[in-house]
């Protein structure tokens, strides 16, 4: 029995997602004397959240009824009491069945007839739960036992028999229970092996060797215990998680890197609609999301791979639309483009041209007068300049995006920028603002030497260390 710490956010009812045999629909038959008169939800775990499936009504005998002509999803779902707690229910392909339940002791008194699946994994928690209880116990008694004592060994001798008996009770389950939702399930929360590998003791940094090669195994083969074409991972609640662990912390933050990883685990899930779906709109977002600089190519190459080529159909012609706007606003801007050049007219009359600059690193900026923010961050620009960037040979094209020229003059002249290469564009002929996406300011980019994108969107304060980071790796 637990209380419910994810909120149940929606009312859907999905059907054709799971894999099944037949489709004879559900009935499943709650009977829990101690309510009455009151409703029961039947949820399902999908993307870290409890869903709702189904709503049904107690009768004065405290029975309800879940049915419908179709079958459910197979996958785990959790059964959601007026008291606010809440307990998991396996749904394998047997969906007619009945249960009963005491609510002082939910998991342990739970008892399932018609279903054999659902009736194993109730007897699958009730080992869990006592396995816990077991640990715990055994984790006090360590915590009060002398350090390095006898007894303490014994303890955690104890503790081990009690992890070998669950990883016992997964290997039974697997074998009995493959192909069901059970055997998903239990397969899909363990984590790979990854084995020490035979190292020549005549190679050079042997430790690093051993790591990189673990590492490169744990990655190619992180989703083998959960086969990406199987939908029923879907309504569990390890799996968007550990889908979420793999991109964020396995696989580095390196667009196209993560580009590549997500196009690949796609693949592997497009003979499965649904999971396609899920992994096509899970790692869009992921990308649309991510506060790393550079993620925007992840995004278009999705957008363009998925979206665009009409392969998400269920997405909406508004959306589709929206985004290809977007894609196409976004693209000239990607990191490692070759930036749009500017011919632009200098506040002194002369003209320059951004492609015609020779430095290690040019500061490409577009702000305004009236903007609060580039009152301050302009100067703050200018004195990083002068201290820091300057000696490096570092030059600032900074783009003045209005029109009243006085007023852009006086504030050029006030604070001193004359080694600025001051621009404006009063003809709007030279399209800076298709070209570079400007919808706010003060808007910052980094060319690198052949001015080609290399940083976007930094804030004044980290130019210094981007631009540090980028001329070392460049000698």
């Amino acid at each position: 029995m637990k209380n419910l710490t994810v909120l149940i956010l929606l009312f859907i009812s999905v059907t054709g997602m799971a894999q099944q045999s037949g489709n004879n629909g559900h009935r499943i038959k709650v009977n829990i004397p101690a309510f009455n008169d009151t409703t029961l939800i039947l949820g399902y775990y999908y993307n870290q959240s409890i869903h709702v499936q189904d709503t049904s009504y107690f009768d004065n005998k405290g029975t309800a009824v879940f049915e419908g002509e179709e079958s459910l999803p197979q996958g785990l779902y959790v059964v959601y009491l007026p008291n606010q707690k809440y307990f998991d229910l396996m749904i394998d392909a047997d969906q007619h069945f009945s249960l009963t339940a005491d609510t002082a002791e939910m998991v342990q008194s739970l008892d399932i007839n018609g279903a054999e699946v659902s009736k194993k994994f109730n007897d699958y928690q009730r080992f869990i739960l006592a396995r816990q209880e077991e640990a715990n116990t055994l984790q006090h008694q360590l915590q009060n036992a002398a350090q390095g004592s006898d007894e303490a060994t014994q303890i955690r001798n104890q503790l081990t028999a009690v992890n070998e008996k669950v990883q016992n009770k997964w290997e039974q389950l697997q074998n009995e229970s493959q192909g069901s939702m059970l055997g998903v399930f239990i397969k899909g929360m363990q984590e790979i092996e990854v084995p020490q590998f035979d190292i020549d003791e005549t190679v050079q940094n042997k430790d690093s060797v051993q790591r990189i090669k673990r590492f490169y195994y744990y990655k190619n083969h992180y989703f083998d215990n959960m086969p990406l074409d199987d939908e029923r991972l879907l309504r569990t609640p390890f799996f968007a998680k550990k889908v979420e662990q793999y991109f964020s912390s396995v696989i580095p933050q390196v667009p196209d890197t993560l580009l590549k990883e997500s196009i690949k685990v796609i693949e592997q899930a497009r003979p499965a609609s649904k999971m396609f779906n899920f992994l096509v709109s899970y790692l869009f977002n992921y990308a649309n999301e991510s506060e790393y600089m550079g993620m925007d190519k992840m995004m278009v190459g999705l957008a363009e791979k998925y979206y665009l080529s009409g392969d998400a159909t269920w997405a909406d012609e508004e959306f589709l639309s929206k985004l290809e706007t977007r894609v196409r606003e976004l693209k000239p801007t990607l990191i490692g483009n070759k930036s749009h050049d500017l011919k632009m007219q200098a506040y002194t009359g002369e003209y320059h041209r951004l492609h015609e600059i020779v430095a290690p690193a040019t500061i490409l900026v577009f702000w305004e007068t009236d903007c609060g923010h580039c009152k301050k961050a302009i100067p703050q620009l200018h004195n990083l300049f002068q201290e820091q960037l300057r000696e490096k040979g570092v030059k600032v094209f900074a783009v003045y995006t209005q029109g009243d020229q006085p007023e852009w003059t006086e504030f050029i002249e006030e604070h001193e920028l004359y080694d600025f290469i001051n621009v404006w564009d009063p003809y709007r002929q030279s399209g800076f603002r298709e070209n570079y996406d400007i919808r706010s300011t003060p808007t910052v980019y980094v060319l690198g030497e052949d001015k080609k994108i290399i940083g976007k969107r930094i804030s004044i304060e980290d130019l210094p260390g981007f631009i540090d980071r980028y001329m070392n790796s460049k000698k």
